[in-house]
C-alpha cells in the first residue's frame, strides 16, 4: 500500500503537513486531533495509505495490523490511565471524514454509552 499524494494523512506521514505527534515509527504515526472530542484525542494512522479498515485488512500484513492496535493501546495507557476509548469509523455513514484509516484514542473524561 503506497501513499496517496492527495491524502491529508499521507501528507502528515511524509511530513509535508505538521502535526503534534506523540508517536512515529515505520508502521504508524500518532498525533493530536485538531478538533478534539475529549481532553485527550489522538489519531493513530498507518504509514501506508488504506482508505478504511476493509482496505487495510485486505492489504496489510499481520505486523502492520498488530502495530496499529499496539500503538493505540500504548497511547491509551499513556494519556488515559483511568480508561480510554478506541474508535474506528468505517465509511461516511459511520462518521468517517478523512478516508485514510485512523483510530481515535479518546481519554480524559468519562465516556457515555451508547455513543452518537
Amino acid at each position: 500500500m503506497a501513499l496517496d499524494p492527495n491524502c491529508l494523512f499521507c501528507k502528515i506521514v511524509r511530513k509535508e503537513i505538521a502535526a503534534n505527534e506523540v508517536l512515529r515509527d515505520d508502521h504508524v504515526v500518532a498525533f493530536h486531533d485538531l478538533n478534539p472530542q475529549a481532553p485527550t484525542h489522538v489519531l493513530v494512522i498507518p504509514t501506508s495509505h488504506a482508505q478504511d479498515l476493509s482496505a487495510f485488512t485486505a492489504g496489510a500484513d499481520a505486523e502492520q495490523a498488530a502495530r496499529l492496535l499496539h500503538a493505540a493501546a500504548e497511547i491509551g495507557a499513556r494519556f488515559g490511565p483511568g480508561g480510554y476509548r478506541v474508535v474506528m469509523n468505517q465509511g461516511r455513514d459511520a462518521g468517517q471524514s478523512v478516508f485514510h484509516l485512523h483510530a481515535h484514542v479518546l481519554a480524559g473524561r468519562a465516556m457515555a454509552w451508547p455513543p452518537g
